[in-house]
């Protein structure tokens, strides 16, 4: 997807809308972003096709958004549903078979040869730890669940999922973390008409953009501050994906708040 705005560095051109047609589909990369080093995917397959997944540089970390399937690695067959994950490191193939229509996001970061393929499983009835947590207090708890954890390892990639409560912010206190890491929200679950609202500023304590988001559409966060509220009856849902700059970077715990409005 080729972005037309040649300003990529404006935080009113931070929004991306991913393809819904069928096909593996290039979102964001740094050649249409302002990221360096973040690629997001959108692979959307129709019930009982195949794709053959492979890159050859970077680590992958795929969401499920919609539909079922069965993987293929290796010799073992493994079958995920909605809001299920896998990692994918570079030069590896996995076979993905599409049980119904399907929609997968991926997160990709460049690979340095750690880590191994994995699948994890959505289960929000896991006791609290580092993969199931919830966030912040009211009105801005939220839940998150670990695809890609820090403790796991891996070369560049933490990845998860974020769900708010209806009609609150997520991501808040406003945080930045620019000088370790690059960040996409990529939203699902939120159906048009109904969105959420996605606040970008590269300074602090000022709103440079406001972007409505719904399921679909990615929002790029190669720096600066990134909260996000539903509008009333919406929950902000989204996979978020961060690449670190470096290996010595990748860490979930490097976020510096707006001392603005810091409620922490």
């Amino acid at each position: 997807m080729k972005k037309e705005n040649h300003n990529l560095n404006d935080p009113a051109n931070w929004k991306y809308i991913s393809p819904d047609s069928p096909g593996f589909h290039t979102v964001i990369s740094p050649e249409n972003s302002p990221c360096k080093i973040t690629w997001i995917f959108r692979l959307n397959m129709i019930k009982n096709s195949v794709y053959h997944l492979r890159h050859e540089k970077l680590e992958l970390s795929g969401a499920v958004i919609a539909g079922n399937l069965e993987l293929s690695f290796e010799g073992a067959t493994e079958k995920l549903q909605k809001n299920d994950s896998f990692f994918l490191p570079a030069q590896k193939t996995v076979d993905i078979k599409a049980l119904d229509n399907l929609s997968i996001f991926f997160g990709g970061g460049p690979c340095e040869g750690i880590g191994n393929f994995f699948v994890r499983r959505m289960n929000l009835d896991r006791p609290k730890d580092d993969i199931h947590q919830i966030h912040g207090k009211p009105p801005y708890q939220r839940t998150v669940f670990m695809a890609v954890n820090q403790e796991i390892p891996a070369s560049r990639l933490i990845t998860g999922f974020t769900w708010g409560e209806e009609g609150k912010w997520t991501s808040w206190p406003p945080h930045q973390h620019s000088k370790h890491l690059e960040e996409v929200y990529c939203y699902f679950d939120i159906p048009k008409p109904k969105f959420a609202l996605h606040i970008s500023s590269k300074k602090e304590g000022v709103v440079q953009a406001v972007h409505p988001v719904s399921s679909g559409d990615c929002v790029v966060i190669p720096e600066g501050y990134h909260p996000t509220v539903g509008i009333p009856g919406v929950k902000s849902c989204y996979f978020w994906v961060m690449v670190a700059h470096n290996q010595q970077s990748r860490s979930y715990d490097l976020a510096v708040n707006d001392p603005n409005f810091d409620t922490e």
